[in-house]
């Protein structure tokens, strides 16, 4: 097996675990699709088993689109008054594909 370089990157208060070539789906990040983005809140950087510095790393993406999320309903109830209140909504989205990762 080969150990491949991976990397834990936080944007939008979220956390994720990116390799390069990987799609992710992160929340909206301003830019037209083709245009490259950098993660500069990097975690963790990981070769393999081996875990690197990553006080200096970086982490660049190409926007492949934007999007929706799938819908979230949100359902208040209370006991007794008949009183329901149903809404929704998605999320807006941005797909990056990660290109670059630098230790």
């Amino acid at each position: 097996m080969v150990p491949t370089l991976y990397a834990v990157v936080r944007t939008g208060g979220k956390q994720y675990r990116v390799e390069e070539g990987a799609l992710l789906t992160v929340a909206t990040l301003d830019g037209e699709p083709g245009k490259e983005v950098t993660f500069g809140d990097v975690l963790l950087l990981a070769d393999g088993d081996t875990v690197k510095d990553a006080a200096n790393a970086k982490v660049t993406g190409e926007i492949v689109g934007h999007g929706k999320g799938e819908k979230i309903i949100v359902f208040r109830y209370k006991n007794k008054t008949r009183s329901r209140k149903r809404t929704g909504h998605r999320t807006k989205t941005t797909t990056v594909r990660i290109t670059k990762i630098e230790a």
